[in-house]
């Protein structure tokens, strides 16, 4: 299956900007009085945010290595034609 570049610099584009939102949204949650009970520990608040977080990290990366990989190729394609 060939991707476009365009489509490839999408999905690397997305990856980036996945982290990025999700960088901040992380320290937001943690900075957050909603994320931490009177004692100390972590609410259900929390907990949820946290793995929706960790969850939308593992997507972020594996879409842009996707669109990385697929640029990668669509560059090397067009190597191999101009040398043709």
């Amino acid at each position: 299956m060939r991707i476009s570049r365009g489509t490839s610099m999408f999905l690397l584009g997305f990856g980036v900007w996945s982290w990025i939102i999700w960088i901040t949204f992380a320290k937001n949650l943690w900075d957050s009085d909603r994320a931490w009970a009177a004692d100390g520990s972590p609410t259900a608040y929390f907990i949820v945010h946290a793995v929706l977080t960790v969850v939308s990290f593992v997507l972020g990366t594996v879409i842009g290595v996707i669109g990385l990989r697929t640029l990668r190729g669509a560059k090397s394609r067009d190597a191999e034609k101009a040398d043709a």
